[in-house]
């Protein structure tokens, strides 16, 4: 497509196209749009008195996105399943611009409640999708501190959770210490609170382990707690987590990623910390047991003792050093008589050895007359490598002298040598 003119509406200050004209065309591009089929959690519900629409705002449950709708009042009050905040739902709706204020929403036809069957199915295949990611793997689980100090604490604003957790560890071990975040733990906005809190307790270095609790619930209570991207933070923390949502049946996606699950609040509170009445208990029983060991352990050393002391060689030690004299005498006296024996055969064939090499090194055949002729650092074996003007060394037995080759000697017809 070419590019417009300079001089067409809206493409220069001097010819701009007024808001209708704007709002028109963006409205004529949206109604282009098919109807689309949206999933989303109902966040807001607004029907006013005397009003023929309903205002609905459906929010990501995953993200902090959110959409508009609006419908007829009766497709509200007439929907087979209560339409209520919170509840998750699909609608189909057409996308519309309302060129009068400039906002966009999606006019909807129909809304379908999402079922519990739908639902667990959707978490399944979640379930299934993290476990082949390795995110429930049991080598991945970080082990909780013996004597935590500081313990983080997720749960709803003054709930019976938080009173469990603080009231049951307090009880347990009175210093412990919490850093407590209350955030949603239900509906739209739970998700992307524990989230955040999550995150803000992670990078808390005082923080030695986060226990994210909740009371039991419906499936549809306990929705955030199985949402992906909470189970991909949880995954993500440094820092211990223990997973305390619901009861016993109550089983979310938080509870396989975290390190530790915890059947309800009260157990995640015995879980953190250790009983101080059981641990001093303990103590005390341990160093009864300690001292008792001792004692038996010092009495069996004293058995020990006194049967070593009563044994003949202990009573008389010096008996069985001279009985073992002797026999070291003669042993010294062989071993000193076959060393010499191989020293003197040693050395005779050290000196057999010595007078051959003597008869076989080149000083013997030079005492024997005979010379070694070298030019450079070459040794002459033949004529030819001293050609005349060579310089010679000739090493005989007594030294060396220093000599110049004359070249071939000339041979007369009768073989005589005429050459110097």
């Amino acid at each position: 497509m070419s590019a417009p003119a300079p001089g067409s509406p809206g493409q220069s200050p001097e010819n701009p196209f007024p808001v209708r004209a704007v709002s028109t065309r963006v409205a004529a591009w949206i109604d282009k749009l098919g109807s689309v089929w949206v999933e989303g959690q109902i966040a807001q519900l607004s029907i006013r008195p005397n009003t023929r629409t309903a205002f609905i705002t459906l929010r990501d449950p995953a993200a902090d996105m959110s959409l508009t709708l609006t419908c007829p009042r009766e497709l509200v009050a007439g929907a087979a399943v209560p339409v209520t905040e919170g509840a998750r739902v699909l609608v189909c709706g057409k996308p519309n611009f309302f060129t009068g204020r400039g906002t966009f929403s999606l006019r909807v036809n129909e809304i379908r409640p999402v079922g519990i069957g739908e639902l667990l199915a959707r978490i399944d295949r979640l379930r299934r999708l993290l476990d082949a990611e390795g995110l429930f793997d049991p080598r991945l689980k970080r082990p909780l501190p013996f004597l935590p100090s500081v313990v983080g604490l997720i749960t709803g604003r003054a709930s019976a959770a938080e009173h469990d957790v603080v009231a049951v560890a307090g009880g347990r071990w009175p210093a412990v210490r919490f850093e407590i975040r209350n955030t949603a733990v239900q509906g739209p906005t739970a998700v992307a609170q524990i989230v955040s809190a999550l995150v803000e307790l992670d990078a808390d270095p005082a923080v030695e382990v986060i226990v994210l609790a909740r009371g039991g619930g419906s499936v549809e209570d306990l929705l955030p707690f199985s949402d992906e991207t909470l189970c991909r933070a949880i995954a993500a923390c440094v820092t211990p987590i223990v997973s305390a949502v619901g009861h016993e049946p109550d089983n979310p996606l938080c509870d396989l990623v975290a390190d530790l699950r915890a059947a309800t609040p009260t157990d995640a509170a015995k879980r953190i910390v250790p009983d101080a009445a059981a641990e001093r208990a303990l103590v005390v029983d341990l160093r009864r047991r300690s001292v008792r060991a001792l004692r038996q352990w010092v009495e069996r050393e004293q058995r020990t003792l006194t049967g070593l002391r009563t044994r003949p060689v202990l009573a008389d030690p010096l008996a069985s050093l001279s009985a073992r004299g002797e026999e070291i005498g003669r042993s010294r006296r062989a071993l000193r008589r076959d060393i010499t024996r191989l020293i003197d055969a040693e050395s005779e064939r050290v000196g057999h050895l010595s007078a051959r090499l003597s008869t076989l090194g080149p000083a013997a055949t030079l005492a024997r007359g005979y010379a070694v002729v070298t030019a450079g650092d070459r040794v002459l074996r033949s004529v030819a490598d001293a050609p005349a003007g060579t310089s010679l060394r000739i090493r005989v037995n007594d030294g060396s002298v220093a000599a110049r080759s004359d070249g071939v000697p000339q041979t007369s017809e009768n073989g005589a040598d005429h050459g110097q």
